[in-house]
């Protein structure tokens, strides 16, 4: 497994930025017993590897999924790349007041990662997962570029993004989020085209729809929250695999289903592995 983090000047973000990338080579055991007869077509180094692009929570960068999870590993066992790189508390918006978050998530990074690295240009093989504000982020940029993301995977995430402004407003819950830098009006995101029951029923119309996956544990302070936007989001005739099961907002629960989400994208089912 190839792991190479990158420092490059963003044109979109107009600063230096950090990009961890992964990409599969033959493991160890491969080389211990295949000897030389390594099935190299495994390895799609001249077509391009399927690719997952990662989304960190609040509070947390581009390095948090391969320090808190086993993803290089799930990544090696499903021959997938997988990027990772940090959009702050930003909730991958472009900015009123800040960075052009989603278009350097559509546009440019999908440009840069496909020009530099084995990682297929085609649609089909483009997936976006996230945990938390990043499960929002990648339900948001998938629904936001259907013609990018061809599935999104939210993991406890904070998908009813009015009601989280709205908690935070009446001081129910102390999210670390400018507000007002992130929106125009946060008042105003409800039916806008930072909602995701607005930009579902957009991509339905247009007749392109991303793949959703949704989980959430059931000891999770936004576990009411996922299963409220998974009964809107069916209501709009949404197709969405949905899991629960214990646990909380932490990493254990994270890690799990980050397997699950895997085997749904690459296995159509989160209960069967890649053989």
């Amino acid at each position: 497994m190839a792991n190479i983090t990158c420092n490059y000047y963003s044109p979109t973000l107009k600063h230096n930025t950090t990009v961890n990338v992964v990409i599969p080579t033959p493991s160890s055991n491969e080389q211990i017993t295949s000897v030389n007869n390594i099935s190299h077509s495994r390895y799609p180094y001249d077509t391009g590897f399927p690719v997952v692009y990662l989304l960190h929570g609040a509070y947390g960068d581009f390095s948090s999924w391969g320090r808190y999870s086993n993803v290089e590993r799930y990544a090696q066992e499903h021959l997938c790349a997988v990027v990772a790189a940090s959009a702050g508390n930003s909730f991958f918006q472009n900015m009123h007041h800040g960075y052009a978050y989603r278009t350097f998530f559509t546009e440019e990074l999908p440009a840069y990662i496909t020009n530099l690295f084995p990682v297929s240009k085609k649609r089909e093989d483009t997936f976006i997962a996230g945990l938390s504000m990043g499960g929002y982020g990648a339900w948001y940029l998938a629904l936001s570029a259907p013609h990018v993301y061809a599935k999104a995977a939210s993991l406890s995430g904070a998908l009813d993004l009015a009601l989280a402004y709205q908690t935070t407003k009446s001081g129910i819950v102390d999210y670390a989020f400018e507000w007002n830098d992130i929106f125009e009006n946060p008042d105003a995101i409800s039916g806008s085209d930072s909602d995701l029951f607005t930009l579902y029923s957009r991509c339905r119309k247009n007749g392109l729809v991303p793949d959703l996956y949704q989980a959430c544990g059931r000891n999770d302070f936004l576990y009411a929250s996922n299963l409220d936007v998974n009964r809107r989001m069916r209501a709009l005739h949404a197709e969405i695999v949905y899991e629960e099961g214990p646990g909380g907002h932490t990493w254990d629960f994270w890690d799990t289903y980050i397997q699950r989400a895997l085997n749904w994208m690459f296995c159509g089912s989160p209960d069967e592995k890649k053989k």
